[in-house]
Order: C-alpha cells, then sequence, then structure tokens
C-alpha cells in the first residue's frame, strides 16, 4: 500500500509562489495517477490538478491553468504541484492522492490520501 505526505504549505502573500510536494512509500508509486485536491474553509473538497502515470498526461481545473503545473518523478517516488501568481482565493488544505487506471477529478475515485498541507493566501 503506498502512502503518502505533503509538504511545503505555508503563508505567502497574494501574487506569490509556493511548491508542494508529495512524497510516497511504496514501489507501485508509477502504477497509479496522482491527483491534488484542496479543501477551503467551510467548503467542499475539489479537484486542482492530476497527471497520469508517466507524467506525459497532466489536467488542471480552469482556475488553476496557467498558475499551476504539476510533475513527478517516479524514480524519487515524488510529485510537485508548483503554484505560481497565488490568489487568496486559492487559501486552503492541499491533498494529493492516488487511484488506478487515468486520472479523474472524482475525489471519490481515489484510494490513499495524504494529510493534507495548509496554503493560506494574504491579501
Amino acid at each position: 500500500q503506498v502512502q503518502l505526505v505533503e509538504s511545503g504549505g505555508g503563508l505567502v502573500q497574494a501574487g506569490g509562489s509556493l511548491r508542494l510536494s508529495c512524497a510516497a512509500s511504496g514501489r507501485a508509486f508509477s502504477l497509479y495517477a496522482l491527483g491534488w485536491f484542496r479543501r477551503a474553509p467551510g467548503k467542499e473538497r475539489v479537484f486542482v490538478a492530476a497527471i497520469d502515470r508517466s507524467g506525459g498526461s497532466t489536467y488542471y481545473t480552469d482556475s488553476g491553468k496557467g498558475r499551476f503545473t504539476i510533475t513527478r518523478d517516479n524514480a524519487k517516488n515524488v510529485a510537485f504541484l508548483q503554484m505560481n501568481s497565488l490568489k487568496p482565493e486559492d487559501t486552503a488544505v492541499y491533498y494529493c492522492t492516488i487511484r488506478n487506471g487515468f486520472y479523474s477529478v472524482d475525489g471519490g475515485s481515489y484510494h490513499s490520501w495524504g494529510q493534507g498541507t495548509q496554503v493560506t493566501v494574504s491579501s
């Protein structure tokens, strides 16, 4: 079973950048598609970005296109979410997660989740 640990969150001013990391244990990391989701205070968890097993295909929510970049390094069992031009509305706890098959925007289809990392963007 693959376990995930997020890091890299913090407090940043609007317009700033953060790079979130998702470290995976186990040797099967490259077999799974990976997604990033976030949950803002008082709101439901929503999809942010996803990447396929090889890293050759990515998908972003409209709010992240042009600002966020998802990548992965299967040799190191790690994935990243580079976030630029951050806005106060990006404030949330960010989670990485994995699933079999191709990626999906449906969080319910993912089967392993990290504990999350807090991102706070001040105006």
